[in-house]
């Protein structure tokens, strides 16, 4: 007797599955564009969403964001087995979440840790991440853009 699996697939263009990525920011970055523009700029995150859009029309973009730690950990546990991969800017919560850090390891999906300014340029408190030893890489100081290499990372 003879048992059968059928795997199917969403298939982009070039015959590849296509990837699934959140990306996830932390508290005050829903201020962006309108908070201390000379550090962060003077771009809203869902504005230069829709351009990373537009950049990887072959990638399925997820966005969420949330100034409460719960949520982000609740998201991290929602997607952490199904998706290709994280980009996450946890804001403050980087400097200080061993419950974010927790919940990176405790899923399969794969993170990039991203930060818009150089947070090593900034206040001694935001030197130390909680984050950095839990993903596969760093992104830092080079504005918006970091998010885009952060996806680029994982295609």
């Amino acid at each position: 007797m003879y048992h059968w699996k059928v795997v199917i697939l969403q298939l982009n263009q070039n015959d590849h599955p296509v990837k699934k990525i959140l990306i996830m920011n932390g508290p005050n970055l829903n201020l962006l564009g309108k908070r201390e523009p000379t550090i962060y700029g003077s771009q809203t995150f869902e504005d230069y969403f829709q351009t990373l859009q537009q950049l990887f029309p072959e990638v399925e973009l997820h966005y969420f964001q949330s100034n409460h730690e719960g949520a982000l950990i609740d998201k991290i546990h929602e997607i952490g087995f199904t998706f290709d991969g994280i980009v996450l800017n946890a804001g403050a919560y980087t400097h200080t979440s061993v419950a974010i850090a927790d919940a990176l390891s405790a899923v399969t999906t794969p993170a990039v840790e991203v930060h818009i300014s150089n947070v090593h340029a900034r206040e001694a408190f935001r030197h130390h991440s909680y984050l950095s030893s839990r993903v596969k890489g760093v992104i830092v100081g080079l504005g918006l853009r970091g998010y885009e290499l952060a996806v680029r990372y994982f295609i």
